[in-house]
């Protein structure tokens, strides 16, 4: 089930296309907890997940993933993917090895 979608936007010639991010409820399996999303490339959906020791560690690190993936992207890259406004970030924490990549209002999460 998705418990919420996160819409980035990438600016081209024609206009804007929409990238949405869905992000599933964490689920247990075998004693461990996953918790899946999708990112849905103009191209291509990448869809993965983040396992963790209960829920909410699953959750948080999916999170991270996502922004790491964003952040890593040709997308974010090339400059034309938004969020809300060109510059200010996506809104997705990310790991330590990965802070220095955070742009705009991103930054204030660490």
């Amino acid at each position: 089930m998705i418990v919420a979608t996160r819409h980035l936007k990438l600016r081209g010639a024609d206009g804007d296309r929409d990238v949405p991010i869905d992000i599933f409820q964490p689920e247990q399996k075998d004693g461990a907890w996953t918790c899946r999303y999708e990112i849905n490339w103009p191209e291509e959906k990448w869809a993965s997940f983040a396992g963790g020791a209960d829920a909410v560690q699953s959750l948080v690190l999916a999170l991270q993933k996502i922004g790491t993936e964003v952040y890593f992207s040709d997308y974010h890259k090339s400059g034309k993917l938004i969020w809300e406004t060109s510059g200010r970030g996506y809104g997705f924490p990310l790991p330590p090895s990965a802070r220095e990549k955070a742009v705009g209002d991103d930054i204030k999460f660490y």
